[in-house]
């Protein structure tokens, strides 16, 4: 195998096409404490802060968005899921919080990921995208 010229160390973005960009916007910033960091109206961009991350919310009539043909519903997903490492990661205070959002878990239990094996919760978004928020290994030990 041929050694890498770079290392990956995280992920930069993701980019979600969107049908609803106020009803993504308020489960993204009231739900999950996202901030929005910057907008290109003219196509169809809104990039939310999530830490080290960027998500990025493109509509689906946009510029960028019509390039990816019909918009997110029941039978055509974005992507399976994307997983949001938070702390500290108090399962009830997490549960009650979302309860406070209707927002229903999917899914409980503990995961390996980037940070080793930790504690998550599935939710999904407005537009029924899948957002796994995980503890830190460091939070688990």
């Amino acid at each position: 195998m041929a050694h890498s010229p770079f290392r990956v160390e995280g992920i930069d973005h993701i980019v979600l096409r969107v049908n609803d960009l106020p009803a993504m916007l308020a489960f993204y910033q009231r739900v999950l404490g996202c901030v929005v960091e910057r907008q290109v109206t003219e196509i169809g961009l809104c990039q939310l802060r999530a830490g080290s991350a960027l998500i990025d919310l493109i509509t689906v009539d946009g510029t960028l968005g019509r390039i990816g043909g019909k918009g997110p519903d029941h039978e055509a997903r974005n992507l399976d899921h994307f997983a949001l490492v938070i702390e500290p990661f108090d399962e009830g205070e997490i549960r009650a919080h979302l309860a406070a959002h209707d927002v229903d878990i999917i899914d409980a239990g503990t995961r390996y990921g980037a940070t080793g094996e930790s504690p998550s919760v599935y939710i999904t978004d407005p537009e029924l995208n899948t957002v796994e928020l995980k503890g830190s290994s460091a939070w688990f030990s």
